[in-house]
């Protein structure tokens, strides 16, 4: 039985000409959403994608449990009130916009529960999982 696969999940930057901040930056995120989907492990959900891209946004991670499936939204920040702020609504709209594609790519997920959470992590800290970050109208 084989199995369906989403892209690779990317290790390097984009583009490998960046310079040592952004490179230093992609690695931060990166290590975030690690950590964001160790956490969700943990709360019980499976992770179906993680760093999932379509032409109109990106998805941080994808899971699922039970009937609920989440589209997270992973913000690394020193402090949590800015981790918190860090979604704008213009990152939203992509962010609703891209789950969209990634249902229509995923029909045996259509009867799930819908639902946009962000995991905020900050350094030597537990990440924290915000339930219900924003909904598609938003």
């Amino acid at each position: 039985m084989t199995r369906r696969t989403e892209r690779p999940i990317s290790i390097r930057p984009r583009n490998s000409g960046t310079s040592p901040e952004r490179r230093a930056a992609f690695r931060r995120g990166l290590s975030a959403e690690t950590r964001a989907a160790i956490l969700l492990l943990v709360k019980g959900y499976r992770i179906l994608a993680r760093r999932w891209q379509s032409p109109v946004g990106e998805i941080d991670i994808v899971a699922r449990r039970r009937r609920v499936l989440i589209f997270v939204e992973v913000k690394a920040r020193a402090r949590l009130d800015d981790a918190a702020e860090a979604v704008s609504e213009r990152q939203r709209r992509r962010i609703v916009a891209a789950a969209q594609a990634w249902l229509a790519g995923h029909p045996e997920h259509a009867s799930a529960e819908i639902r946009f959470d962000a995991v905020l992590v900050m350094p030597r800290r537990w990440p924290r999982h915000i339930v219900a970050a924003f909904d598609a109208s938003s």
